[in-house]
Order: C-alpha cells, then structure tokens, then sequence
C-alpha cells in the first residue's frame, strides 16, 4: 500500500518551528471500490459539485485550489489584471505574450476546476496559471495538499504526476481532511519559517530555482527581502527593549540587601 509523506507544522506560537514527518495511506482501489467510493462522496456534498463514474472505468470531478502567493504574477502588458470574475469564465482568445506586468493576485483567492481522475497536479498547475491569465513559467509554483488533524496542520507537496482527484476521492468531500493550495514552488521540502507562513519561499532563498525568474523579478525579490528584513530587525529591536524594560522595572521594584 503506497504511503505519502508530509509535514506537520507547529504553529506560529512555538518560539522555534520545526517540522515531523508524518504518513498518509494511499490505496489501490478496484473498480468496485471505486464506484462505491464515489457514491459515498456525491451523498455527503450539499452541492452540485458531484463526481461522476465514466464508462472507460476513469471518473471526473471538481476540485478547489487556494491560491496563497507571497510574490506577483506576470500577466500580458496589454490585459487588465484578472479579477475572479475573469478567471471564472475562463481565458479568451490566446494571443503571443510580448509584454508583461506584475501584480499580485487577490489573498486567498480559490478556483474549482473540473478535472479528470487522471489528471495530474502539474495539469492543474497550468490549468489554475491560464484561468487567472498568468504567463509565468509553471515551474515556479507547486501544488500542496492540506490537512487538519487533533488541531495540528499538514502540508505537502504533490509530485508532478500525482492525481488530485484520486486524493479528493480517498480523502472524502472534507476540507479539513484535504484541501489543495497553490504556492510558490519549494525545491526543498515543507518548511516552517520563521515569518509564520508554511513554505514561504522567500524565507529559503536557497532552495528556490532562480533561474526561472527574469531580471525585473529578481529585482523585485531584492526590494521584498530588503523590506522584510528591515521589519524583522524592528520587531527584534521591539521584542529585546520590550523584555529588558522589564527586567529593569523588575530591578527596581526589589528591595536592596
């Protein structure tokens, strides 16, 4: 029986974050399984969002993405910046991309994409990067899994082939039990940073693929770091005046002998 593997992170309120690997169960389903499987998924959804058994043994359904991007997106030069109105109807007419602009998509922001059993999260990926009209290189960004258990949250990444609605399946219509969320894509593995936000790729600048960016994006990425350094200096400045008033308000406040 296959197993994935994730990571647990423990939240922002742990003064050091460290990550633990944690296994998820992956089945091998017979046709049977399959097609009970998926009526028992249609008769917990309150939507109309069902999945549907086809006859050559594959099925078809919906899945939704988050979308939690740090970073803009480049868009053609000559397009407004999609709005989710846009990106619901779906891209128009193709046209050669000479031009770019960046901006940063709506914080999240979600998409429900119909998909095949087949289909995989690289598929996805580009699916997502076209309805949103986004010409960036779909390497730059990765497609993770997410789960709550006992008040704990896990991430992981899906590799290139995996099958997000075989997930949805196995896992059952819960959020809680499965999500997908798109992100920046991590060469590394999941990691808490010390910003509070799981996988931040900024905050590992090591692991990222640079060569993927153009040069107005790497200069972007320059003024971003610059910026969040200068606040994570200031709240370190803050947090170490803050203690030491303390401690001196603690001094005087002791009888001297």
């Amino acid at each position: 029986m296959p197993c994935r593997m994730g990571w647990l992170l423990k939240g922002p309120c742990c003064p050091i974050f460290q990550d633990e690997p944690v296994q998820w169960e992956t089945p091998d389903l017979s046709q049977a399984e399959i097609e009970q499987k998926i009526k028992e998924y249609n008769g917990q959804i309150n939507s109309n969002l069902f999945m549907s058994l086809n006859k050559d043994g594959s099925y078809t359904g919906f899945i939704k993405v988050q979308l939690k991007l740090v970073r803009p997106v480049s868009v053609p030069a000559s397009k407004k910046p999609p709005t989710l109105q846009d990106a619901r109807r779906g891209p128009g007419r193709s046209t050669a991309v000479r031009r770019r602009t960046s901006f940063y998509l709506p914080k999240d922001a979600v998409k429900h994409l119909h998909v095949l059993s087949r289909t995989r999260a690289r598929e996805v990926i580009e699916a997502l990067l076209r309805k949103f009209l986004v010409v960036d290189d779909p390497r730059k960004f990765a497609l993770f899994e997410r789960a709550e258990r006992h008040g704990q949250v896990y991430l992981r990444k899906l590799s290139d082939e995996e099958q997000p609605l075989r997930l949805r399946l196995l896992a059952g219509p819960s959020e809680k039990a499965l999500s997908f969320v798109l992100k920046e894509n991590d060469s590394g593995e999941v990691n808490a940073c010390w910003c509070g936000h799981a996988c931040c790729s900024l905050c590992h600048p090591s692991s990222l693929q640079w060569d993927a960016f153009s040069m107005p994006e790497l200069r972007n990425f320059l003024r971003i770091l610059q910026r969040e350094e200068e606040e994570h200096l200031r709240q370190i400045l803050q947090k170490y005046s803050c203690c030491r008033q303390k401690i001196q308000e603690a001094l005087h406040a002791c009888p001297l002998g």
